[in-house]
C-alpha cells in the first residue's frame, strides 16, 4: 500500500477520539477530499518541476507514534536558545511535553492548538482564522485532515510579547520511519508585536517525514518576527507550508536558515491584503552530500502602496541541489508597490547544482519591481589576496562565504539568535571564524 491510501484509509480511525466541533470536522472532511482528488505533488506540476517526493511517498511511515521513552532536557538541550529569556513551546512525536515547555500568562494566549480546537473560550478566534488563510492545495489540506497538535499563540490588541517564542518539534525515532503533521496558528491583532522561533529536529538517524502547515495573522500596524531554523539529520525530510495574511501597515519577517536534512521543501506565501504592508522573506542556505533545499515564495501584492523584500543565498557542496523559485504576483488594483527580489548561489563543487526562477507577474502599471539571481564560484582573485595576508586556503573559503550569507544574517533582530547561527555557519564550513557577532 502507497503513503496516499495509507493516509486515506487511516483518515477515519485517526478521527475517532477527536473531541472536536462540528464545524472543524467539517473543515477536515472536505480537506481529505481535496487531499484525496489532488494526492501529492508531482514534477509535472510547475511548482514541483525541481523536486521529488517519490522516495517518500514510496516508504512506509508510521502515522502513529509508539510513546515510550521520555525525552530528558540534558537530550534536547543543545536544540534550545539558552543565551536569552523564552516563552518555549515542546512537542515530542507530535505530543505536548509540559515538562520541556514554559508557556506564558502575561495576557497573551499560547497553548496548544488542541485546545484551542476543543474548547469554547477559544472558538471564536478559531472560527475567524483556523484554515482560512492557507489554501487548499493538496499538502496544506492534507495536514489540515490528519493534524491534531501543534502551537496556538493569540497577541491581543495593542500587546508586545515579552520575550521571543520558541516552537520545538522532536522526533525520538522510536519508530523506524515516522509521518508527523503539527499545526501552527498565530494571530496578532492591531498593534501587536510577537517574535518566534521555530525547529523541527530529529534525535537519531532513524527517517522522519514532517508535513507542518503555520497560518499567520498580522492585523493592522502588527510586527510578527518569525525565524526557521533547519538542520536535522540526513534522513530526515521536511514540508514547511507556511500562509501569512497581512493588514493595514502591518510587518512580517521570515528568516530561514537551511542547513541539514535529506530533503527540505520550504512554500512560504505571503497575501498582503491591506495597503502600507512590508513583507520580508530571507534565507541562507549551506547544504552538502546529496542534500535537497528548495524554497518556492509568493509574495500577492492585493493592495496599493505596499513593500516586499526577498533576498535568498545559497551554497552547495558535493553533489547537493538547490532551488529557487520566488514569485511576485501584482494586482491591477496594487499602485505604487516596491517588491525587490534576489536570489545569489555558490557552487562549492562541480556536481552541486541550482535551479532558480525568480517571477514576476505585474498588472499594475505604477510600481517599483526587481528581481535577479546570480549563480557562480568563489572570488579566485578575492581567495588569493586573503593567501597572500597569511589567511589559509581553508579560513579563507569560509570567511568569503560567510561574507557571502551575511546581509541575510545582519537583518535578524535577536543577537543571541544571530550569534547562534553564526556558530552553525562556522559549523558547516568546519572553521572557527574567529569573531563573535
Amino acid at each position: 500500500m502507497n503513503l496516499k491510501d495509507k493516509l486515506l484509509s487511516s483518515y477515519l480511525t485517526s478521527q475517532e477520539h477527536l473531541d472536536l466541533d462540528n464545524s472543524i470536522h467539517d473543515i477536515k472532511d472536505e480537506a481529505i477530499k481535496i487531499f484525496e482528488e489532488k494526492g501529492f505533488p508531482t514534477k509535472k506540476q510547475e511548482d514541483w518541476k525541481y523536486t521529488s517526493l517519490n522516495s517518500l511517498v514510496k516508504q512506509d511511515f508510521s502515522l502513529v507514534p509508539k510513546q515510550e521513552d521520555t525525552i530528558e532536557f540534558k537530550d534536547v538541550k543543545k536544540y534550545f536558545i539558552h543565551d536569552i529569556d523564552t516563552y518555549k513551546i515542546v512537542f515530542i512525536d507530535g505530543v505536548y511535553s509540559s515538562y520541556l515547555s514554559e508557556t506564558t500568562h502575561d495576557g497573551v494566549d499560547v497553548c496548544l492548538m488542541s485546545a484551542a480546537l476543543t474548547k469554547p473560550k477559544y472558538k471564536a478566534v478559531i472560527d475567524v482564522y483556523f484554515n482560512k488563510i492557507a489554501p487548499q492545495d493538496s499538502l496544506t489540506s492534507l495536514n489540515t485532515a490528519f493534524a491534531k497538535e501543534g502551537a496556538y499563540i493569540y497577541v491581543p490588541k495593542g500587546k508586545a510579547v515579552s520575550k521571543p517564542i520558541q516552537i520545538l518539534h522532536f522526533a525520538t525515532g522510536n519508530e523506524s520511519s515516522l509521518m508527523l503533521q503539527p499545526r501552527n496558528l498565530i494571530v496578532a491583532e492591531e498593534n501587536a508585536e510577537v517574535q518566534i522561533i521555530e525547529r523541527h529536529q530529529s534525535l537519531n538517524a532513524n527517517a522522519v517525514f514532517t508535513n507542518s502547515v503555520t497560518e499567520i495573522y498580522a492585523g493592522k500596524r502588527a510586527m510578527v518576527d518569525y525565524y526557521k531554523i533547519q538542520n536535522d539529520k540526513e534522513n530526515a525530510s521536511l514540508i514547511d507550508n507556511t500562509h501569512i495574511d497581512q493588514q493595514d501597515s502591518s510587518e512580517v519577517s521570515v528568516h530561514t536558515f537551511s542547513f541539514g536534512g535529506k530533503l527540505t521543501r520550504n512554500n512560504l506565501n505571503f497575501y498582503q491584503n491591506g495597503e502600507h504592508n512590508n513583507s520580508i522573506l530571507k534565507g541562507v542556505t549551506i547544504i552538502e552530500d546529496k542534500q535537497h533545499v528548495d524554497h518556492n515564495t509568493l509574495v500577492h501584492h492585493k493592495q496599493p502602496n505596499c513593500e516586499s523584500h526577498q533576498d535568498y543565498k545559497g551554497i552547495f557542496d558535493d553533489s547537493s541541489t538547490g532551488v529557487f523559485n520566488g514569485k511576485v504576483l501584482v494586482d491591477s488594483i496594487a499602485q505604487k508597490i516596491n517588491a525587490y527580489q534576489s536570489n545569489n548561489n555558490i557552487l562549492v563543487s562541480d556536481k552541486a547544482s541550482i535551479n532558480s526562477k525568480p517571477q514576476l507577474e505585474i498588472f499594475a502599471d505604477d510600481v517599483r519591481c526587481s528581481h535577479g539571481c546570480t549563480i557562480g564560484q568563489l572570488d579566485e582573485d578575492a581567495l588569493f589576496y586573503m593567501r597572500s595576508r597569511g589567511i589559509g586556503v581553508k579560513e579563507g573559503r569560509a570567511l568569503l562565504m560567510y561574507a557571502f550569507a551575511n546581509n541575510v544574517l545582519e537583518s535578524v533582530k535577536i543577537p543571541q539568535l544571530k550569534a547562534r547561527i553564526t556558530k552553525l555557519i562556522a559549523n558547516k564550513l568546519e572553521v572557527n571564524l574567529g569573531f563573535d557577532v
